[in-house]
């Protein structure tokens, strides 16, 4: 018998079923079932791998060249600026706004009576910040007052008696002149009357009353002397006694002075226009001398410490422009000038100096202070404070009688 033959599966036809029968009153229609029709198409192989390739070639073709391009036109901007300009500059970011801030602080014990202004508020030159009790100052001044003007009157008194005792001594002068001219008279008379009685014209009584005369004239005499050294003495002790009262007052005029000035002090000043800060005093405290209760900053008398690396001095001059930009402002550009260069690095006044003497040494990159003057144009926005941050670029093209390298 020979072998049955082979039926190919494909030949297989499914046996019609009520399903797949169409129905004879329904006509048959070319849509498909719907569970064929909610499926999407689907995209052949070989239409999503010419889509790829044609992105793949506008990468290639259009887009890498364009990047290519820009990043070398940005090269070439960065290279030009950096020759033209940026090689000449020498910059930082360690810096900041400084200013010389006063500390608010009573030279005398006292309790704070007022305070006249509040934090953060401008304050012009003698403005009064702060206001102490000013009573026992204001006794100790009447007191001085009172203690002077009793020595001047001293004084007055002293010069007037000074006065009487060189009139006195006038006085005796005169009184002594007339007793030597009195003495004269008698000295001349007795030597006649004593002629005359050798010879015996005149009574022994004549004389003797010419012996007294002269007796008398000398003892004139000897007390007009005497009225002149008394005199003399008197002015000696009476212009010691003004001398001493005169030193007295000079002490008692320090005193007042000093009583003067210590009430002056219960009214705290400012030294300079600026504002108020860290106010801490309050009404009604007691503070004593040297107690710091309020800063004074600066508004237009600000600069810039910028500390620069040892290796970045080699160019930096004195009078070179600095380009200062304010992070406080929007990096808002200023231009400022180089006012000075620290004589030390700052590790050299830190409160511990490093060692390198002893142990093992790492180099560290010191930073050496620049102070930069900030221009009147940067303090109109009013936005300038110390302690803020700050870039500088200091231009090293713009040194003063030389040519920048």
């Amino acid at each position: 018998m020979s072998a049955p033959k082979s039926v190919d599966k494909a030949d297989i036809r499914p046996f019609p079923t009520a399903k797949t029968v169409a129905p004879l009153h329904q006509p048959a229609t070319n849509e498909a079932p719907a569970n064929e029709r909610t499926q999407p198409h689907a995209v052949p192989d070989e239409a999503v791998s010419a889509k790829g390739g044609a992105k793949k070639g506008f990468g290639k073709r259009v887009v890498l060249p364009s990047l290519v391009a820009v990043a070398a036109i940005g090269a070439l901007w960065y290279g030009y600026n950096w020759w033209t300009v940026g090689r000449f500059m020498v910059s930082t970011d360690d810096a900041y706004v400084q200013g010389d801030i006063a500390s608010i602080a009573p030279k005398v014990t006292g309790y704070i009576e007022n305070i006249p202004v509040a934090a953060n508020q401008q304050v012009k030159a003698g403005d009064v910040i702060f206001q102490l009790d000013a009573g026992d100052y204001q006794i100790a001044l009447d007191e001085a007052n009172a203690k002077l003007a009793t020595q001047k009157e001293t004084l007055i008194r002293i010069q007037a008696q000074t006065d009487a005792a060189k009139a006195a001594l006038l006085q005796a002068n005169a009184d002594q002149q007339a007793a030597k001219a009195v003495l004269l008279n008698a000295q001349s008379t007795m030597a006649r009357v004593q002629k005359l009685h050798e010879t015996r014209f005149v009574a022994q009584s004549e004389l003797d009353n010419a012996q007294s005369a002269l007796d008398q004239a000398r003892a004139r005499l000897a007390g007009a002397d005497a009225q002149i050294a008394s005199a003399k003495t008197n002015i000696s002790v009476l212009e010691a006694q003004y001398n001493e009262a005169a030193s007295s007052t000079k002490s008692l005029e320090l005193a007042r002075d000093k009583a003067a000035r210590d009430l002056s002090f219960t009214s705290l000043r400012a030294p300079f226009d600026g504002v108020i800060g860290n106010l801490s005093g309050k009404k009604g405290d007691l503070v004593a001398p040297g107690q710091k209760i309020a800063a004074l900053v600066p508004v237009d008398q600000l600069y810039i410490d910028a500390n620069f690396k040892e290796t970045q001095l080699a160019h930096i001059k004195v009078g070179e422009t600095a380009h200062i930009y304010v992070d406080a402002i929007d990096g808002t550009k200023f231009d400022g000038k180089v006012a000075s260069i620290a004589p030390a690095s700052g590790a050299v006044f830190s409160l511990l100096p490093p060692e390198n003497a002893t142990g093992n040494f790492t180099k560290v990159v010191q930073r050496v202070p620049v102070r930069i003057t900030i221009p009147k144009e940067a303090f109109e926005s009013g936005k300038i404070r110390a302690g803020l941050s700050v870039i500088v670029d200091v231009d090293t093209r713009t040194a003063p009688d030389q040519t920048a390298n």
